[in-house]
């Protein structure tokens, strides 16, 4: 259920909330949509908020880091995001 589709999937609305603050926050494109930040402030306090980002922040950066220094496994599939602030792909 946790794909390109999962709004309209059977997840709870805070599952659909953090996958949307995730989506969001690997899109580095700024601010999540309004629809986006009103479904994350009804499911989250803003002390979840802050945990959700800087865990994501640290995932994507040893995610980085682990493929930098060539440690992932080789059987590993990898998916490459830009990093957030990075100007976008041409």
């Amino acid at each position: 259920m946790v794909d390109d589709d999962f709004q309209a999937s059977a997840l709870t609305p805070r599952h659909k909330a953090a996958l949307g603050f995730s989506d969001a926050f690997f899109a580095a494109a700024g601010p999540p949509d309004a629809a986006t930040q009103a479904a994350i402030s009804a499911q989250f306090t803003d002390a979840e908020i802050a945990e959700m980002g800087i865990g994501l922040a640290l995932f994507h950066g040893f995610s980085k880091l682990l493929i930098a220094v060539g440690a992932e496994p080789e059987q590993m599939d990898i998916t490459v995001l830009r990093t957030p602030g990075s100007p976008s792909e041409q």
